[in-house]
């Protein structure tokens, strides 16, 4: 628990968004889930959050943030890019999400 909290502090720290940023809440498909966007700056934070203690799906009308990459800020694992369909998500039971919105170029894969 120890660990746990002080990554999340970490990551926290990292993104100034959390603290400074705007709040734009995002209508999800389902009314388990809550997702919102904290922007600061070039920080952009989306959060998706499952209220319910099983898992749930939601969709989310990321179509505003075309070509981005949701990038996990707990372990940097890279999502697929939002296009113009509604973006799909599925949640543990109590789960959430921190997405970095990146505009980069995907890491190219060195060959030995």
């Amino acid at each position: 628990l120890l660990h746990w909290t002080r990554r999340m502090i970490e990551i926290r720290k990292q993104n100034p968004a959390f603290g400074l940023g705007s709040y734009t809440e995002l209508p999800s498909s389902n009314p388990a889930v809550l997702a919102f966007l904290r922007e600061h700056e070039d920080d952009l934070v989306l959060c998706v959050n499952n209220f319910s203690r099983f898992a749930q799906p939601t969709e989310l009308d990321l179509s505003a943030f075309r070509g981005r990459h949701p990038v996990e800020l707990f372990g940097g694992v890279r999502f697929p890019p939002i296009g113009d369909l509604p973006y799909l998500l599925t949640l543990a039971g109590h789960g959430f999400y921190w997405f970095r919105l990146t505009t980069a170029a995907p890491p190219t894969a060195r060959r030995v």
